[in-house]
């Protein structure tokens, strides 16, 4: 694995290559709240042979640069999803498939309804859509909204424990869990700062994610929708409208799991992704 660092409209993003180049196409990983990179490491380590694999951090999470009050430096769904594009063409990749969880899921969908003949298949893992985000981070970001100065009075160690509380159980085993935030949340307690923290949260209630929901019977590539069984944070009945909106897409429910899919059941993930990245590619 290496990583390395692009310009996208005046702002830093990092991302980590990995996979063998073949045959294959080039695969996609995006996180959502409040991860990074190393929300895929353990799934990425499974991937069949033959691909490219791109692993990004999103603008103002991980080691990218902080999101900022510009809009080609804006939190929103649609901005990551330009962000994500673009660096596509830096890449020289013409299609791909985008694995997106959450908050990325909600960017995949965006890529693909943007520019769909730059988006091969869609995988999306305990994805945000419609008008469902996940219910912990929401709570945080109401309130904030409510007492911005208080929270960045605060300050970026104490808000970071305060989501790490929220969002502990959405991991199937804790200690895994409170590795996972702690390394998460990093980025933001030593470098991003608080402001960009609010931002993310902020973001919590993107307005365009419903109209872009209204869009997703346009998607004609295969699409493999995944969700852990006992996620606290997002509706049950989600995963089944994602697949009844995308015609053609598969849909596995898997026990045991919880919100953050790619940590608790990695193998899974992996497995999935080879059975979609063998299907044809256009339904």
């Amino acid at each position: 694995m290496r990583g390395e660092f692009v310009d996208i409209d005046g702002s830093r993003l990092y991302y980590y290559a990995a996979g063998t180049r073949g045959a294959g196409e080039p695969v996609v990983f995006i996180h959502g709240f409040p991860a990074s990179s190393h929300l895929w490491h353990d799934v990425v380590r499974q991937m069949p042979a033959g691909h490219r694999l791109v692993v990004l951090d999103l603008l103002g999470f991980g080691r990218s640069d902080r999101t900022g009050a510009s809009v080609s430096a804006s939190p929103s769904v649609d901005a990551h999803a330009t962000r994500l594009l673009r660096l596509l063409d830096d890449l020289r990749i013409d299609a791909a498939c985008l694995v997106g969880h959450a908050l990325g899921g909600a960017v995949a969908q965006a890529a693909a309804v943007l520019a769909p003949t730059r988006v091969a298949r869609l995988c999306l893992v305990n994805s945000v859509a419609f008008d469902a985000w996940p219910r912990g981070a929401a709570r945080l970001a109401r309130a904030i909204a409510h007492a911005p100065a208080l929270a960045r009075l605060a300050g970026a160690p104490l808000l970071a424990g305060l989501i790490h509380g929220s969002l502990l159980r959405g991991f199937a085993d804790r200690e895994r869990g409170r590795h996972a935030l702690d390394q998460f949340l990093h980025a933001f307690t030593a470098r991003l700062g608080v402001d960009s923290l609010i931002a993310q949260l902020n973001a919590m209630h993107d307005a365009g994610v419903p109209a872009l929901g209204a869009r997703l019977g346009m998607l004609r590539c295969p699409t493999a929708i995944l969700a852990g069984a006992r996620d606290p944070f997002l509706p049950a009945t989600l995963p089944t409208r994602l697949h009844e909106a995308i015609a053609g897409s598969t849909l596995e429910v898997i026990e045991g799991a919880r919100h953050f899919l790619p940590d608790d059941a990695p193998d899974r993930v992996a497995t999935a992704l080879g059975a979609l990245l063998e299907r044809p590619s256009r339904i």
